[in-house]
């Protein structure tokens, strides 16, 4: 209600806006560079930007008046100087801003009305349905998978600052923060040298061994509490998921020795958690029988917790903690019991994995494999079109060969067989669930899979053997078309079917957002998805196998992130709900799930998701004429998107005014830019992320709407505004679709790159851009009935603003950098540093850009 919008804002601006303010301040007394005054210096200058841009003035001219008007600064070099060091200040503001927002969290999200679980036990108690919270609960789950892909990349020193900053500010200690700030301001943010995958498997660890751990064991105590079945168990109901050292799509730096240290690292934190949750235990059950079963685990732990040779079982961990337990109900009068059981479902949670390690590899690569295989065993000459299709199944499925001593053209071939015989060591270490799904990106055909369970066969696993989930990931428009032959096809072919009875019939399947939104654009991405999803439900149920879906999901609305929950909640009855996985990436992963408070949130929502396709599954139904009329909208802004692409200036346009190339020079992740060695930059071989990324630095976020403006006002031409406005009321799915776009539209400043209006070669495009921008955003407003965007989500709204005001001045050097480099300035290579340095501060702040 707007009562309850109301209190949020205000309680927003009291404990976010006005403490920023204040904190702020305190950056005016950092020693940062002697004797300068570059801290009075940039309120002065965000001023200037703001009133620069409502006149119409560009880049350079604007940081020109600033320079020559109000700093007195004349010389190149010192101009240079000055800007490098206002990005450096802004990070830091950006930083502190995180920090007193995320401090706020538990206060200003109180006033949410999103529903929990608790709320579905007192609906179901009202109408004695309770069992049917129990149930579902039981036998659901929810894996939130934390991928390779980290575009903002604090590292552990930084995150610690950041930590004490939120505990320091929860308590108002002003001297303490002060302190931090310093500290801050003396700690470098960025890396020095591009992160190895290990550094990025060790960056997201710090999380699982700060945050989650109690997290996810807190979020089982809560549901267990608020169910009335003493007998529930579910340890899977939350699940977590490891992709940084499994994930080789496009990196060729994870090697399979990657992928055995990440294993490693992952059970050696897990056993150090276990060691300091038993030895804090002990403080309460300081009860002789007990001590002695605790203390022998107590020394078993300490042994495999710094050798990653030694490994202990799941057995070998629980069974002492049961001992205890049945000792303590026995012979102490249950003292502490409840203390114990959280100890011990999280021993049932994470077992000795910790989080399911999941391998990654582009179908191409597999292709390639197979064929020196076959050419190595003269099967073929030199090409797989030598085989009709069924001999190359046959081939796939039934020939015996050991290709583990091959020795192929490319290492990355070698390591694809050598990786795979060694899968067999991570699952003797860290259990089955330490890494047994293996997934095949841009997968178009029955072989995207074949060829996995050939090399598995290949690579020394006996077929009756493979402990493997076989995941496709469909992501491209031509691999969601062809989904539903490709799985009935696979199902009908003996090997599989019987690889998929030993793997319980459960089939997972894997669905791109951000590959299909580059490749479709946004309403038709997301509409093949929801379509491809309920086609592959009906394929498994008519084959008697259990669907599974799992979301490669990013930051930004445009690669499928945004408003997650909404998302879920919005699936039609029509599509599977046995389990939701999603992957979460980038600022994602400090911004949605970076506290505790935040990560027992959004997972709850993600839960809560769940159970309200189950109970609330009429309302999302879609009826044939809504359909159709969704099917318009997609077809319609898909042309307008294609065009887009199509538009000879499009890729010269990112090339030359975006910051695009600049991406594979910060230090943000260990991938390059895109994939492939060609010297020409092809539309094809762009990664998602830098893509999406170099539109949100231009403030233009055009994969979040391109097409929507021109496919509604097609519609409403034709005099059905009122179907539209039905749509949005009325179809949950279509709404978050549309509010995620107004997210992408809100998040865009034109101004910044107006300029480009009089540029000779551009205007037309950039006019392209803008006239879209403008349409989509008044057909929103008109559909919708709001009057601004984001109307129903203030807080959020209220975010973006202060974020996008925080980040100005960064965004203004990163164009005025731009502007001086196309005009071949002398000292180019100093502002080609300024552009990559001030990628860094804007990723971090819209804490969705990729």
């Amino acid at each position: 209600s707007q009562m309850e919008q109301k209190k949020r804002v205000e309680e927003y601006e009291k404990l976010v806006v006005n403490k920023f303010s204040i904190y702020n301040s305190l950056f005016l007394n950092l020693p940062y560079t002697q004797g300068s005054n570059i801290m009075i210096m940039i309120p002065v200058l965000a001023y200037v930007c703001q009133k620069g841009l409502e006149e119409g003035m560009d880049p350079k001219e604007i940081m020109d008046s600033f320079f020559d008007n109000y700093a007195n600064i004349s010389s190149d070099a010192d101009r240079i100087d000055f800007m490098f060091n206002v990005v450096r200040f802004v990070e830091r503001q950006v930083v502190l801003f995180d920090s007193v927002e995320d401090a706020a969290f538990p206060k200003v999200e109180k006033q949410n009305t999103s529903i929990n679980i608790r709320d579905f036990f007192d609906l179901s108690e009202s109408n004695k349905k309770w069992h049917k919270v129990g149930d579902k609960l039981s036998n659901f789950s929810a894996r939130i998978v934390f991928t390779s892909h980290p575009t903002q990349f604090y590292s552990p020193q930084v995150l610690d600052i950041i930590s004490s900053l939120r505990g320091l500010i929860l308590q108002n200690k002003l001297h303490g923060i002060n302190q931090k700030l310093q500290q801050l301001g003396l700690t470098s943010l960025i890396n020095s040298k591009k992160p190895t995958p290990l550094d990025e498997a060790k960056n997201i660890i710090y999380f699982l061994r700060n945050v989650y751990y109690n997290a996810v064991g807190d979020l089982y105590a809560y549901i267990k509490q608020n169910i009335h079945d003493r007998s529930f168990s579910n340890p899977e109901v939350i699940k977590l998921g490891f992709w940084p050292g499994g994930d080789r799509d496009g990196n060729p730096y994870v090697t399979w020795e990657t992928t055995q240290r990440v294993a490693d690292e992952l059970r050696i934190t897990l056993m150090k958690c276990y060691y300091h949750d038993i030895k804090r235990i002990q403080q309460k059950l300081s009860f002789k029988k007990i001590e002695v079963v605790l203390d022998e685990l107590r020394t078993q732990l300490y042994d495999v917790m710094f050798d990653e040779d030694k490994f202990i079982s799941y057995d070998d961990i629980i069974v002492p903690l049961q001992k205890a337990r049945e000792l303590l109900i026995q012979d102490y009068h249950s003292l502490y019991l409840d203390d114990l059981d959280i100890v011990i479902d999280k021993v049932k949670i994470f077992r000795t994995h910790f989080a399911t390690l999941d391998v990654r590899q582009n179908h191409k690569i597999h292709k390639q494999v197979v064929c020196e295989i076959l050419v190595h065993e003269g099967i073929i000459k030199e090409s797989l079109d030598e085989l009709s299709k069924d001999e190359l199944v046959e081939i796939l499925t039934t020939k015996k060969i050991d290709a583990r001593t091959f020795d192929l053209s490319d290492p990355v071939y070698n390591d694809t067989i050598a990786n795979i015989a060694h899968l067999k060591v991570i699952q003797t270490k860290n259990g089955e669930q330490g890494c047994n799904r293996y997934i095949i990106s841009d997968s178009e055909d029955i072989f995207s899979v074949l060829f996995v369970y050939g090399l598995f066969r290949w690579s020394g696993w006996d077929e009756a053997n493979i402990t493997f989930d076989i995941v496709p990931l469909f992501e491209t428009m031509i691999g969601m078309d062809g989904a539903e032959a490709t799985m009935q096809e696979l199902f009908d072919n003996p090997h599989y079917a019987a690889h998929m009875q030993r793997r319980k019939k459960r089939q997972t399947m894997m669905l791109g957002f951000s590959d299909g939104t580059k490749d479709g654009g946004f309403v038709k991405a997301n509409w093949s998805i929801f379509k491809t999803k309920e086609i592959l439900t009906s394929v498994c149920e008519r084959n008697e196998m259990v669907p599974i879906f799992f979301d490669g999901r990013g930051g930004p609305p445009s690669r499928g992130g945004g408003k997650t929950h909404a998302f879920y909640a919005s699936q039609s009855r029509h599509i599977a709900n046995n389990e939701i996985q999603l992957t979460i990436q980038g600022q994602t992963i400090t911004s949605t799930y970076g506290t505790k408070e935040q990560f027992m949130f959004n997972v709850e929502q993600l839960l809560t998701a769940g159970l309200s396709n189950d109970f609330f599954a009429e309302r999302n139904d879609i009826s044939e004429e809504s359909r159709a009329l969704i099917e318009e909208i997609s077809e319609a802004s898909y042309k307008a998107y294609v065009d887009l692409k199509n538009h000879e200036k499009f890729m010269p346009y990112l090339e030359e005014k975006s910051a695009l190339k600049y991406y594979g020079k910060a230090n943000v992740g260990s991938r390059p830019v895109k994939r492939g060695t060609k010297a020409k930059l092809e539309f094809s071989d762009l990664r998602a992320i830098s893509f999406v990324g170099s539109w949100s630095q231009l403030k233009q976020n055009v994969p979040g709407y391109f097409g929507i403006g021109t496919a509604l006002k097609q519609v409403a031409d034709e005099g059905r505004t009122e179907d539209l406005k039905g749509l949005f009321n009325n179809v949950p799915f279509f709404k978050a679709l549309m509010l995620n776009s107004m997210m992408s539209l809100s998040k865009c400043n034109f101004e910044l790159t107006r300029y480009m209006e009089k540029d000779p070669e551009f205007k037309d495009f950039w006019e392209i851009l803008y006239n879209e921008f403008v349409l989509s955003k008044d057909m929103l407003l008109k559909i919708s009935g709001y009057k601004v965007l984001m109307q129903e989500e203030p807080v959020s709204k209220e975010s973006i603003r202060i974020r996008e005001d925080i980040v100005l001045p960064l965004l203004m050097i990163q164009q005025y950098g731009l502007q001086k480099i196309s005009e071949g300035s002398h000292k180019s290579e100093l502002y080609e540093k300024l552009v990559t340095r001030s990628l860094y501060g804007n990723i971090n702040a819209s804490r969705n850009s990729a």
